[in-house]
Formats: structure tokens, sequence, C-alpha cells
């Protein structure tokens, strides 16, 4: 029994331990880092450019934009998942590494701070923050 007890008492730890290092993004922080994605996507426009827009990008399924052309990577590995915040930390970090086959030729982000900043630069295009 007090195995079990202690074996619960460390899955709590480890998890309210991995929760406090998650970063706090900063949305104008995001602006300037995004910068490196502006030359192929929008965000605050519902346009694509060589990439698709990220407007509403949170809270939508990878590869679903209208009048975009999507690898078959893409549209594969979009099958029933939504963007969400994990999802973005771990695309933004390692885009080929994630999606075997992507079009997008960006290496990633590879400060956790640009990461956390850049999504929540995105979440002001979202349409939950409307």
């Amino acid at each position: 029994m007090s195995r079990i007890i202690s074996v619960g008492l460390f899955a709590g730890v480890a998890l309210f331990a991995g929760q406090a290092l998650a970063l706090e993004g900063n949305a104008e922080d995001g602006a300037k880092v995004f910068k490196k994605c502006a030359v192929c996507h929008i965000a605050e426009e519902a346009k694509n450019k060589v990439g698709p827009t990220l407007n509403g990008v949170i809270g939508r399924v990878p590869g679903t934009v209208a009048d975009y052309k999507y690898s078959k990577a893409m549209t594969e590995f979009g099958a029933g998942k939504v963007w969400d915040e994990a999802q973005l930390t771990t695309y933004l970090a390692d885009p080929k590494g994630v999606v075997k086959g992507t079009k997008m030729a960006f290496a990633g982000l590879k400060k956790e701070q640009d990461v956390a900043d850049v999504i929540a630069y995105l979440k002001q295009f979202s349409p939950a923050a409307n």
C-alpha cells in the first residue's frame, strides 16, 4: 500500500514540476520572432502565401485551410489532431521531425521561449481570442 502511495506521490510531483516548467509566452516578443515565419505565413489575415494562413491555427485541424495545397504528409498528420499549444510547441521546434515529408522548409525555432512567444502571438488570431 505504501508503495502505491509513493508512486502516486512521485507521479503527482513530476506532473506539477512539468507544468511549472511550461514557459509563459509574450505576444509582443512573439510578433518579433514571427517575422521569421512571415516570409511564408500570415497570421492576422485569412490569406495564404507560400504557406497557409495561421489565422485561427489554434483549434484547427492540421492540413485543412481552404485553397491551400498541403503535402500528403501534413494532411495525413492532421487526421484526428487539432493544433493546440502542446502540438504547436513540438511542431515549431522541429517541423520536419514531427511531420516527415512536410513542404515546410523552415528548420524550426530552437529557443523554447521563442516557441512560447510565437504561440502567444498566434493565440491573438484564434477564434477563442475574439
